[in-house]
């Protein structure tokens, strides 16, 4: 049997998958091995199995085996596994180790790298898995590589011309589930003559 996955924060009590038999008298279910911290219950006449606590991720996936038994002979049996999986939910947003930086860039220069961006993201999997873009309209003169977070300038810029400093809003973006989150950072670029 393979059930479908549960939240890491699935309540006890929570049904997990019914176990049939075909049988011409009833049978008897118990889980007979595999899950030794006891995260699971099941009715032993109905072969309903429901969650009996708290699950904890670090200890999935999980195969347990359960035994159906002759109702009136103990000597007659079948087992089946049961493999139990559990997702990871998203729980943390994106962080930058500083939400405001500032960097310089001389003018004239070609299109140029200005500074790697690294956000943390305490989840596991791909609810930990990040991406970088730039929030604000300072697209037209700034991108970010989304896998590295480089940001780099996108043309020259002129002291005398044009302002000199910009600001540019960046995200870090994790591709979690059931929803995806963000932490955000500002870069001060000031423009050097």
């Amino acid at each position: 049997y393979q059930p479908a996955p549960l939240s890491e924060k699935t309540l006890p009590d929570t049904f997990v998958v019914q176990i049939s038999v075909s049988y011409k008298v009833p049978v008897i279910y118990r889980i007979v091995s595999g899950d030794e911290k006891g995260y699971f219950i099941i009715d032993s006449f109905t072969g309903v199995i429901r969650t009996r606590k708290d699950l904890k991720l670090e200890d999935f996936p999980l195969i347990f085996n359960v035994r159906a038994t002759d109702s009136s002979s103990a000597s007659i049996f079948n087992e089946v596994s049961v493999n139990a999986e559990v997702i990871d939910e998203n729980d943390y947003p994106p962080i930058f180790p500083s939400v405001l930086l500032e960097e310089s860039l001389e003018e004239n220069l070609p299109t140029a790298p200005i500074v790697q961006l690294k956000a943390q993201d305490n989840d596991t999997g791909r609810n930990g898995l990040l991406t970088y873009g730039i929030l604000n309209g300072a697209r037209l003169k700034f991108r970010i590589d989304e896998a590295t977070g480089i940001l780099y300038s996108t043309s020259y810029f002129d002291y005398e011309e044009e302002p000199t400093e910009y600001q540019v809003v960046i995200y870090a973006e994790d591709d979690g589930i059931p929803e995806k989150k963000r932490g955000y950072c500002t870069v001060i670029i000031k423009i050097i003559d």
